[in-house]
């Protein structure tokens, strides 16, 4: 076995830059496929926290300023960050800013979704073969909602330019179940999500939930809340109860 420090090394260097992980990765799979241990009629998408070796003391807080072009010179971790801003699975993902970025590691995200103390974490999404259970694609991204659902995107695009996969159906819990991405699935891939719907119906920021909204269906006519006696027309709506957005 080699050093572990050694190989820490190689990965962050010859490893990495040549790839030799991932090809490694495909490579077991296309045996898994080729000892008929795949599928391919119905996958899973899911993600997991991995905790980032960064420490909240030095971070900063998102209002501020810091020079990360000057960081950068001497942090590969820094330049990463920078170079992936426009990415979907990084910087591109959401337009919050998370409430503290790391110095040293700044495309770690800041999270509490473990409900106890908040740390800085990465996600490691997975699409997995219903049939084992066979991992048949892996991708990093911000620990964050919107940046998983498209790592989910690159996964499946990927599997079928890699292996000529093309799954029937997509298992997922609610975090993906965005009407953007079940619509996506649905009509620009042609895959039926097995999907809970991700409903935000009912609201807890001093917004109307669609419950207080009334249909009068016989009248074609809306019971607007807060306003007694109030009515409207929903426009194009006839004889059917109103869509919610």
């Amino acid at each position: 076995m080699p050093d572990h420090s050694t190989f820490s090394k190689n990965r962050h260097g010859r490893f990495r830059d040549s790839d030799l992980l991932r090809e490694l990765f495909e490579t077991t799979v296309r045996r898994c496929i080729a000892e008929g241990l795949v599928g391919g009629e119905g996958f899973a998408a899911d993600a997991s926290l991995i905790k980032a070796d960064a420490n909240k003391q030095r971070s900063a807080e998102a209002s501020e300023a810091v020079d990360w072009d000057d960081l950068a010179r001497t942090r590969r971790s820094v330049r990463e960050y920078l170079e992936t801003l426009d990415e979907a699975a990084w910087g591109a993902a959401s337009e919050a800013k998370p409430k503290f970025v790391s110095r040293s590691d700044p495309a770690a995200q800041w999270t509490g979704a473990l409900k106890g103390h908040a740390f800085f974490a990465y996600a490691t999404n997975y699409l997995i073969d219903l049939d084992h259970s066979v991992i048949v694609d892996v991708e990093a991204s911000r620990a964050i909602r919107q940046a998983e659902v498209g790592s989910a995107r690159t996964m499946l695009d990927r599997t079928q330019e890699r292996f000529g996969l093309w799954p029937a159906r997509l298992a997922a819990d609610s975090a993906y179940g965005s009407a953007e991405n079940l619509a996506w699935l649905v009509h620009e891939r042609g895959i039926e999500p097995n999907i809970p719907v991700f409903d935000k119906s009912q609201r807890s920021d001093g917004t109307f939930s669609c419950s207080d909204f009334g249909y009068d269906h016989d009248r074609d006519l809306l019971h607007l809340p807060g306003r007694e006696g109030a009515e409207a027309a929903p426009e194009g709506l006839s004889n059917r109860a109103p869509a919610c957005r």
